[in-house]
Order: structure tokens, then C-alpha cells, then sequence
């Protein structure tokens, strides 16, 4: 586990590309809100880092089913609790701002989002998720 961070911020970069672009797409091309936008868009990101995080960052060997409902709980909970910081950060900083254009204003929370959700996704997965320590318990328990 040396280099996990340095693994998770390279998937993290693969499935931030498709994530955002999900998001930016749903928001511009299709005229969708905020919260779809973000929701389908992590979504997508999600599934990749799951695969990627489970089989490369981490090189998990709990049940996929077992890591894949504690990914589920990880990534809803850094997915409420960035965006919506995201969002409120940059509505309370730039409220009387009318330089900023609804738009500009609502791709800036989603970046915030972004950031605060990758610091959080990291530690949720490497402490919850993928611990070593679960891995090493049910190479234990199968013994």
C-alpha cells in the first residue's frame, strides 16, 4: 500500500474525465440540474472506481459484494456531504457577486465538490472499504 494515494489520485483522474464530463454534458447539452447532473455523473465515476480501486489501488480480496456495499455507503455519503458543502460554500462567498454568472457559479461548486469529494472517497476507501485490515480478517476467517 505503499503508493495507494498516488494509484487512487490515477484513477481518480480517469474516472473524474468521465464523471465530469458526464456532469458538464447532463448540465449544458441536456439542461439538467445541479443535483442530476452531479448524481448521474458520480455515478458513472463511481462504477469505474470501483473497479479500478478495488483491482488496482487497493488490490482488495474481500467479497465484491461486501466491498461493494460499503463503496455504495462511502461514495453517497462524500457525494451529500461535498456537493452540497460545494454548493453552499460558493452560493455564502459569492452571493452578492453579480460578476459571476449563475452558470459560472454553478460550475465553480461543482470543482469544490469535485475536491472535497476526492479527499473524503480517499479515506472512506482506504479505511472503510479496502481496509487491509477486513482483508486480512477474511483471509483469516477462510483459513
Amino acid at each position: 500500500m505503499k503508493y495507494s494515494f498516488v494509484r487512487f489520485i490515477m484513477v481518480g483522474v480517469v474516472n473524474t474525465v468521465v464523471g465530469l464530463s458526464v456532469m458538464y454534458l447532463l448540465l449544458h447539452a441536456l439542461g439538467q440540474s445541479y443535483w442530476i447532473a452531479t448524481f448521474f455523473g458520480n455515478s458513472i465515476g463511481a462504477c469505474v472506481s470501483f473497479l479500478l480501486n478495488r483491482n488496482f489501488t487497493f488490490k482488495s480480496k474481500d467479497s465484491v459484494s461486501k466491498s461493494a456495499v460499503r463503496f455504495i455507503v462511502v461514495i453517497l455519503g462524500c457525494y451529500f456531504i461535498s456537493y452540497e458543502i460545494g454548493r453552499s460554500f460558493v452560493e455564502w462567498i459569492l452571493k452578492k457577486n453579480e460578476f459571476f454568472s449563475p452558470i459560472v457559479k454553478t460550475d465553480i461548486s461543482v470543482l469544490i465538490g469535485t475536491c472535497l469529494y476526492t479527499l473524503l472517497n480517499y479515506f472512506g476507501q482506504k479505511l472503510f472499504v479496502f481496509s487491509k485490515k477486513e482483508t486480512a480478517k477474511v483471509s483469516a476467517d477462510s483459513k
